[in-house]
């Protein structure tokens, strides 16, 4: 893709320096000299400077909105045309006659007019917009992945800048453009902690810009008559058949639902959680104790990344941290749960000790999974 790309950059430099050099050579006063051909060379090298920055300018759209906008460009030179032929068509009536200039400055703004109407009509209306050729189906080759929809919460989580660093979404990744403007007009809110997320929405959207080999899109399709922004998101990932990314909890719930209206939700807990290492039974983990469990004797702790730890004959060792034996490692809705067995106790003090024992004398403690 990176050959293909410099071959054609370099094409087009070598032809704008080709055309530039024989129009200065032609229209300039002295014909063939080395004035005018390095003045040509020099436009030249101006026009292909344009071209590159137009190139970035319009790198992140999605080529769905500029279909749209030819398409709408085209409309707007037919009622340009349109408009034009019925005003001389009412001068002549009228018997009316304009300068030439003042008629062609009139026909340069009924075409702008026109065009701009066209473009922006077609554009509003692109989710009513179909083209389709009677009895011909076209169908692609091989399967294509789909694209992923980022929602709000999606961009709130900075888990994503490492998932797009992966290559996994590679030029798969699109923003719908309504939710940039929601985050900055979050920017004036009087709410602190909404003007915080807001800034930190818009710095992971900074640094996956930054991401060259991402391809991240913007999405111009936006349905301001509806309110909620996830359910935008929906609406725009059942018009594109793409999938929605997102890190919101609740959207777990949504996702068996959506999925029968043709939308999957791919959640960066589940995804984390699902690459989290498996905790092998015996292994020893290091477990700090903060809290009694709901079985006698049992405490709970938490791991760095979030994991419930349940220890058996935890329940003596609150605040503290001790050695514990892995028995087991369920696997729930809301991520994994792993039993242990509390080790001999050789963080507790000894006056500890023989109150766990009396309390609990010769108990063999094992976990239960229900």
């Amino acid at each position: 893709m990176s050959t293909t790309v410099a071959f054609i950059r370099f094409f087009f430099f070598l032809i704008s320096l080709l055309f530039s050099s024989a129009y200065a050579v032609s229209a300039l006063p002295g014909g063939l000299n080395v004035l005018n051909l390095g003045a040509g060379m020099g436009i030249g090298v101006l026009i292909f400077a344009f071209l590159i920055a137009l190139e970035r300018l319009v790198k992140n759209f999605e080529v769905r909105a500029f279909n749209i906008a030819m398409i709408g460009l085209f409309f707007g030179y037919l009622m340009g045309q349109a408009l034009v032929l019925i005003l001389s068509a009412a001068l002549t009536l009228g018997q009316l006659e304009l300068g030439g200039a003042v008629m062609s400055l009139m026909n340069v703004i009924i075409f702008l007019f026109a065009a701009y109407l066209g473009m922006m009509m077609t554009l509003r209306a692109s989710e009513e917009l179909h083209v389709s050729i009677p009895f011909v189906k076209f169908q692609a080759a091989t399967q294509k992945k789909k694209d992923l929809i980022c929602d709000q919460s999606a961009l709130l989580d900075t888990r994503l800048i490492d998932l797009a660093a992966s290559g996994l979404v590679d030029n798969q990744l699109l923003v719908p453009r309504f939710l940039l403007k929601d985050f900055y007009a979050n920017l004036e809110s009087l709410d602190d902690s909404v003007k915080a997320k807001a800034r930190r929405a818009l710095e992971v959207l900074k640094k996956l810009e930054g991401i060259q080999s991402l391809g991240l899109r913007y999405v111009e399709t936006d349905f301001p008559e509806v309110k909620d922004m996830d359910a935008r998101v929906t609406r725009l990932s059942r018009l594109l058949s793409a999938n929605i990314i997102t890190a919101d909890q609740n959207r777990i719930k949504q996702s068996t639902i959506e999925s029968t209206e043709g939308v999957r939700v791919i959640n960066l807990n589940a995804l984390a959680n699902s690459l989290k290492p498996l905790s092998q039974s015996g292994e020893t983990l290091e477990i700090k104790i903060q809290r009694y469990g709901k079985e006698p004797g049992q405490g709970v702790g938490y791991l760095e990344d979030g994991t419930m730890v349940v220890v058996n004959g935890g329940a003596a060792y609150i605040n503290k941290t001790i050695k514990t034996h892995v028995l087991s490692v369920k696997h729930t809705s809301s991520g994994r749960m792993i039993f242990c067995n509390a080790s001999d106790g050789e963080y507790a003090e000894e006056d500890e000790r023989e109150e766990a024992r009396s309390k609990n004398p010769a108990r063999s403690y094992f976990a239960l999974e229900r």
